[in-house]
């Protein structure tokens, strides 16, 4: 087998991307075996993941933003197949990616193949597997209403546009959240638990997160009296706000939630009013910089 082999799953956005192809061309002139997919409509990632395991590949890039990569990321852990993933971040927000210490630029990224794969976690809620983060509250909201043209515009600044134009629908949402030995219950404002450390463009929900640790981060935001002044100074990173929060890291967490509260699963929304989280521990193996914030392991 070519061990100097991989796919790269991209997303169809992405096609035209020349910076992107001569990443790919740059790869393939020193020795690789580079193939590239498109997708075009929900379901395209995971079938493609299973059609390069049934053809032998054994690396993947996930070519896209943090929904693709979760896409790619769980289609490749429930398959339980001895491969691994490399990232190709192309999103607006690449939360996981800057996170991890990925580079931003194509051919850099693409670099990392050269790397040794690292097993790291992934979040598992329903059935439904995530490798970055789980939001709720008015974050989520905020993630959810962005629209793709204003993420053309703006790039990750257009989740600070929207956020700042909704303020008149700001409201807490009730919640109540239990794991080995914390509980926790009240009106909360924003929810994040993570196997990353960021969401939202650049928010750090749960700063001290690891993807290797075998557990989650949960960090909850009460609602403090001035809702309004408070989201400002999350939004625009002001200082005082991480003060407010309440943090514990924890192998599951369940979530009671009263009507109200949104949660955001890496883009896509979840529903249920009773939700159990969960870490999978070392699901899935990843070519990430040696020196990556989010690994604690050798």
């Amino acid at each position: 087998m070519n061990e100097r082999r991989a796919l790269l799953i991209l997303h169809g956005k992405q096609a035209l991307n020349e910076e992107v192809r001569a990443a790919v061309e740059a790869k393939r002139a020193a020795g690789w075996e580079l193939a590239v997919r498109l997708t075009w409509e929900a379901g395209d990632a995971q079938r493609l993941v299973h059609e390069a395991l049934a053809a032998g590949q054994r690396r993947l890039i996930a070519g896209g933003g943090d929904g693709t990569l979760r896409d790619i990321a769980e289609a490749l852990a429930q398959a339980e197949a001895p491969a691994s993933l490399a990232l190709l971040p192309l999103g607006t927000a690449n939360d996981f990616a800057r996170a991890a210490g990925v580079p931003l630029e194509p051919a850099a990224a693409l670099e990392l193949l050269e790397a040794p794969a690292r097993a790291v976690d992934l979040g598992e809620v329903g059935g439904q597997l995530f490798l970055n983060m789980a939001t709720g509250g008015f974050g989520s909201q905020v993630t959810a209403n962005t629209s793709e043209d204003l993420k053309k515009v703006l790039g990750g600044a257009a989740y600070l546009f929207t956020g700042l134009s909704r303020f008149a629908e700001l409201s807490a949402a009730y919640g109540e959240l239990q794991g080995p030995d914390f509980h926790w219950r009240g009106e909360l404002l924003a929810l994040g638990i993570g196997n990353g450390r960021q969401a939202g463009g650049g928010h750090e929900l749960c700063p001290q997160a690891l993807a290797d640790d075998g557990l989650l981060d949960v960090s909850i935001l009460p609602a403090p009296k001035d809702l309004v002044g408070t989201l400002k100074d999350l939004l625009a990173g002001g200082l005082g706000v991480d003060n407010l929060f309440v943090r514990a890291r924890l192998p599951w967490v369940e979530i009671k939630a009263a009507r109200g509260l949104d949660i955001n699963l890496d883009g896509e929304p979840l529903q249920g009013e009773s939700l159990r989280f969960s870490a999978r521990r070392a699901a899935l193996q990843m070519h990430l910089p040696a020196n990556s914030p989010l690994l604690a392991g050798p």
